[in-house]
C-alpha cells in the first residue's frame, strides 16, 4: 500500500473536489424525463471546465465520463438516451483525473416516492459508507473497514454484492490494495497514515448475485432486485480518516456528507466496481 505525503494527499483532494462539483452538477440535473445520456455530457463539460479529464472514459475500454446505474443496476451501467422515470432509483460513480492524482466518488438518489424498503436500502448502503469511512484510522487492519461495511448491512436487512468493492487510489485511479465489502475484522494490513482508499459500499434489496449484460459492462442483479451504492475517497490520518471527496469549506468528519449525498429536496426519501473497471 502507497503511503502519500501531505502534499500528495492534496493533489488527491484537489481531483476529489472536482468529483464533488460534478457529483452535485449531476444531482441538480437528474430528473424524471431527463437521460442519463445528457447526464454524461454534463459530467465531462463540468470536468473539463475545471481542468481535469474524465477518468473513466477509455479506461479499459469503457466509453463513458460516468457511470450511471439505475434500478436493478448495481455498478458500471452505461449512460443512455432512454430518459429516467418518476422512481427510478439512480446511482452515479465519478472519476477525475486532476494533474496526475485521480479521485473517485459515487452516490445514489431516488428520482420521486419510494417505499420504507427502498429508503431501507439507500440509508443503509450511506451509514454503511460512514461506518467504513470511520474504521479508516491508524492501527485498525483493512479487514476492519470491510467487516464495518458488512455489519452495516446484515443490521439494516440487506445483501453485500461481493463481486465488487473498494480499491486504493492515487497517482493510478485503481491501485492496490483491493477493499472487500464482507469479511472478518484484524486481518490484512494495518492502516498507517498517508494510505488513501476509495470504500464503496454496494448493496441489493435482494439476493447479492449479478450478472453483466451484453455490453460488457453494466452489472445487475440477478434476481432484478434494487441496488445501492456510495462512495467516498479517503485518506488515512494520525487524526482519523479524511475524507477528501468534499468541497473547500465543508467540513472535514468521519460523518460529513457531500451535497450530494444528501436525500434532494423533490423526493420523498432518498431511496463497481471491479478492480480493473471504471
Amino acid at each position: 500500500m502507497h503511503r502519500r505525503s501531505p502534499s500528495e494527499i492534496d493533489g488527491i483532494r484537489a481531483a476529489c473536489a472536482v468529483v464533488h462539483q460534478v457529483q452535485s452538477a449531476v444531482e441538480a440535473a437528474a430528473s424524471p424525463g431527463v437521460s442519463t445520456l445528457s447526464l454524461d455530457e454534463l459530467a465531462e463539460a463540468t470536468i473539463r471546465d475545471r481542468g481535469g479529464e474524465p477518468a473513466f472514459k477509455g479506461y479499459h475500454g469503457f466509453p463513458a465520463s460516468i457511470c450511471a446505474s439505475v434500478n436493478d443496476e448495481a455498478v458500471h451501467g452505461l449512460p443512455r438516451t432512454e430518459p429516467l422515470e418518476e422512481g427510478d432509483l439512480l446511482c452515479v460513480d465519478v472519476g477525475v483525473q486532476l494533474d496526475g492524482w485521480f479521485g473517485d466518488g459515487a452516490f445514489t438518489i431516488v428520482l420521486g416516492h419510494v417505499d420504507r424498503r427502498v429508503r431501507g436500502l439507500v440509508d443503509t448502503t450511506r451509514a454503511a459508507l460512514e461506518s467504513g469511512v470511520a474504521a479508516a484510522r491508524p492501527g485498525n487492519r483493512l479487514s476492519d473497514i470491510s467487516h464495518a461495511i458488512e455489519s452495516a448491512a446484515a443490521a439494516g436487512g440487506v445483501s453485500v454484492i461481493r463481486e465488487f468493492g473498494g480499491h486504493g487510489i492515487g497517482r493510478h485511479l485503481h491501485e492496490d490494495p483491493h477493499l472487500p465489502n464482507h469479511g472478518p475484522p484484524g486481518r490484512g494490513p494495518h492502516l498507517r497514515a498517508g494510505h488513501v482508499l476509495a470504500i464503496e459500499p454496494i448493496f441489493s434489496l435482494g439476493q447479492p448475485g449479478i450478472v453483466v449484460d451484453e455490453d460488457g459492462w453494466t452489472a445487475r442483479t440477478r434476481d432484478g432486485s434494487l441496488a445501492a451504492h456510495f462512495e467516498h475517497t479517503v485518506a488515512v490520518t494520525e487524526d482519523g480518516p479524511s475524507l477528501l471527496t468534499l468541497s473547500p469549506g465543508i467540513a472535514d468528519t468521519a460523518d460529513s456528507r457531500p451535497v450530494c449525498n444528501q436525500p434532494p429536496e423533490r423526493a420523498e426519501a432518498p431511496p463497481e466496481k471491479a478492480e480493473d473497471r471504471g
